[in-house]
């Protein structure tokens, strides 16, 4: 099987890195106001630059800043949209074991693009790959609505949820085209609220408060359109979907069978890192709603959520199930989520971690006969 020349690559990754102790330092140093924000991102710097050479070094063909400027996988981006705020509110939203997540989002503002975030960022990242493609992630646009729904959109700004969903689009859209000028080939939406739409008590959830949850997977995949319509040919993006990733936690189970055949034939993406390290996501069946073609599944078969390695056999079956479903060239292997979707990780060492990715290029040497 020849070599891809477009991402998403045989062994790819989603993107966040466990933050480095020197990072986590001097970000508690900075928020203490004992470290000056130029001094911060120095070493913010400098410990990207160490992550995108240790990523080309074990043989990952696209990179990532690690989101170390980052202390959430989506707050930072979505807070920047105009009209978008970022609070601490009275009710926080729980993950399973009770871990809280102490922030939310809210809506005071016609939401636009303007303070033009992380387009600085992912410059600097593409400065310093030398073999690798430079791979930028930011949340999906669906984060701003989904947890706090109705509620938190300002009825005085938008009395229709109808405009709201246009501004967001648009604003994305512009954020996009930002993002194509600015030289990215590579980005990647993160979209866990579809993933959540296939949870039944989540669902309930959504009802109790008084959200409406008929439309709502077209409404999100309408939304993605218009964020990704006018890309660039040359732009790969791929969609990343999971059931929730805080400190090796979740939210949400359920396979993806409610929303698979939206997901695979209406949204258009090049591509999707799909969550099956655990049976709370299901089988591979849904995969038979992906068209044949040049559209890849990225299976995310090796958990980021504890240090224990797989088995190469046990991914290698796991692979062949897959491709039951849909062809194995539209296949690659990938962790099911993050390391760090928030700067506090997940629950295992940096060394577990870049032995996780080496073991996905690995595996996808063997299978595919390259990365």
């Amino acid at each position: 099987m020849t070599a891809r020349t477009r991402p998403p690559f045989r062994a790819d990754h989603v993107g966040s890195l466990l933050r480095p102790v020197r990072l986590r330092e001097a970000r508690a140093a900075h928020a203490a106001g004992s470290l000056p924000a130029d001094a911060l991102r120095d070493i913010e710097d400098a410990c990207i630059a160490e992550a995108i050479a240790k990523q080309e070094s074990i043989g990952l063909r696209a990179a990532t800043d690690g989101e170390y400027r980052r202390a959430y996988w989506h707050y930072d981006f979505v807070a920047k949209l105009d009209g978008a705020e970022l609070y601490v509110p009275e009710q926080k939203i729980e993950f399973k074991g009770g871990v809280l997540l102490p922030h939310r989002l809210r809506v005071n503002g016609r939401i636009g693009w303007g303070e033009k975030a992380f387009i600085p960022d992912y410059r600097f990242t593409a400065s310093k790959v030398t073999t690798a493609i430079a791979k930028q992630t930011i949340p999906s646009p669906s984060v701003l609505h989904f947890r706090g729904g109705r509620s938190s959109i300002d009825r005085a700004i938008y009395p229709d949820l109808g405009q709201f969903f246009a501004d967001l689009g648009t604003a994305y859209h512009d954020a996009v085209q930002d993002f194509a000028a600015a030289g990215c080939r590579y980005l990647q939406l993160d979209e866990v609220n579809l993933a959540y739409l296939c949870d039944p008590e989540q669902i309930a959830q959504l009802k109790e408060r008084g959200d409406y949850i008929e439309g709502l997977v077209d409404i999100y995949a309408t939304l993605i359109n218009r964020a990704i319509d006018a890309r660039p040919a040359d732009m790969a993006v791929s969609m990343h979907l999971c059931r929730g990733n805080f400190r090796s936690t979740f939210v949400a189970s359920g396979g993806y069978e409610p929303v698979a055949e939206t997901l695979f034939n209406r949204i258009n993406v090049d591509a999707y890192f799909m969550e099956w390290d655990s049976e709370r996501a299901g089988g591979f069946e849904p995969l038979r709603f992906v068209p044949r073609g040049p559209k890849m599944v990225v299976l995310g078969l090796v958990t980021s959520k504890t240090g224990q390695l797989e088995s190469k056999d046990e991914l290698k079956r796991r692979i062949d199930e897959a491709a039951k479903f849909v062809p194995l060239e539209q296949l690659a292997l990938s962790p099911q989520c993050g390391f760090a979707s928030t700067e506090e990780g997940n629950l295992l060492t940096e060394n577990e971690q870049w032995r996780k990715l080496e073991l996905c290029v690995e595996v996808a040497r063997e299978v595919w006969g390259g990365v």
